[in-house]
């Protein structure tokens, strides 16, 4: 383990262990560069702009088309999505482009069962809204929850303990309630081009920190973390279409791109995803490690999953599975390798035949 990671694990289990008993006094930003960051923060604000209008809603039955109705018709399964403005899919003009949907479609796919996306999540919110947006998503009895948040908690200065322990309640509370629950943690808001050194730096540090003490509440709650981290930074440079307008939020190219990452994760804890065949058992990139060490090696590395071993929490959480699953395509995505159905739009996008019965942009609605 690299020193940073080491640093990286202790601090996260610090704010993970005062969420968790509810200490104080480790809040996300240090005294010292208060006065420059607040100064360097403006200056990224006025460089990035604000995004205008509101994220198209998703929300309906997608992948009947995929149905395997042998058997007779199954209900659909139901995939909550909680969050921020990155997990209502602000940034993009069609239903069809937001995690949300991407999301559904390619996990109807995988389960050839009909998926009913519902999307309480809301531009701006922090892990402070999530209590409300738990009420609102349990009332629709998910069989599955998707949740991104952590970008405003960094941005807004949310103490990281009280962060975490808003989302290890929020897990907890999805768990008891039957749902299994996968988090995309805290992007690295370092890689957001607009935001400059010292501002990128100390951006880059928070972030992680705050994404592996949320893999730690989160495992330890029942759940699994996929890192979004960096997912689209290398890209960035060569790819700008990967960002909307303002160079923060994804485009629909980028939304396709983390929708690959998280895909295997949500298919893997319905067992939904195959397991990979070896004669030793052993996949590479698997490790088995103290929690809060994979925690802080995934917030280095994108697309990396945490989960508890040994069920449920395995042994308290305190030991996690850390692996970094392929990314695979989405129904009708030219980011997975696949012409898209009647045309060839640009990466990422998704065709309409991934919604049936649709018109150009919604699902079905019930």
């Amino acid at each position: 383990m690299s020193t940073a990671q080491g640093s990286r694990a202790r601090v996260a289990r610090r704010i993970a262990t005062a969420a968790a008993y509810g200490g104080g006094g480790l809040g996300v930003l240090g005294v010292g560069l208060v006065g420059l960051l607040l100064t360097e923060s403006r200056l990224a604000v006025q460089a990035i702009g604000i995004l205008e209008g509101t994220p198209p809603r998703a929300d309906g039955v997608y992948g009947e088309a995929f149905a395997d109705t042998s058997a007779g018709p199954q209900p659909p399964l139901v995939l909550a999505f909680l969050g921020d403005s990155t997990a209502a899919g602000l940034g993009v003009l069609r239903a069809r482009e937001t995690p949300g949907a991407l999301l559904a479609a390619g996990l109807a796919s995988v389960a050839e069962r009909p998926v009913r996306l519902v999307n309480v999540a809301f531009t701006g919110g922090r892990s402070a809204d999530l209590a409300g947006q738990l009420d609102q998503a349990l009332a629709h009895r998910p069989d599955i929850a998707v949740i991104m948040v952590g970008a405003n908690d960094v941005t807004r200065h949310s103490p990281a303990q009280l962060a975490v322990r808003q989302l290890g309640e929020t897990v907890a509370a999805l768990r008891a309630a039957g749902c299994q629950v996968v988090v995309g943690t805290c992007p690295d808001l370092g890689t957001i081009k607009p935001v400059r050194p010292p501002l990128r730096w100390v951006a880059r540090r928070l972030s992680r920190q705050l994404a592996a003490a949320q893999t730690i509440a989160v495992v330890e709650a029942g759940g699994r973390t996929v890192s979004l981290g960096s997912l689209l930074g290398p890209e960035f440079a060569a790819r700008p279409e990967m960002f909307a307008a303002d160079r923060y939020h994804p485009s629909a190219q980028g939304y396709a791109t983390a929708a690959m990452a998280v895909l295997p994760s949500v298919c893997a804890t319905l067992d939904l995803w195959p397991q990979e065949e070896r004669p030793d058992g052993t996949v590479p990139g698997e490790a088995v490690l103290p929690v809060a060490v994979a925690a802080a090696a995934a917030a280095g590395r994108s697309g990396s999953e945490v989960a508890a071993v040994g069920g449920e929490g395995g042994a308290a959480g305190r030991w996690a599975l850390l692996r970094h699953r392929l990314r695979v395509g989405l129904p009708g995505s030219a980011a997975a390798g696949e012409p898209p159905a009647g045309g060839s739009p640009g990466p990422g996008s998704t065709s309409a035949s991934s919604h049936p019965g649709a018109d150009d942009d919604r699902p079905t609605r019930r």
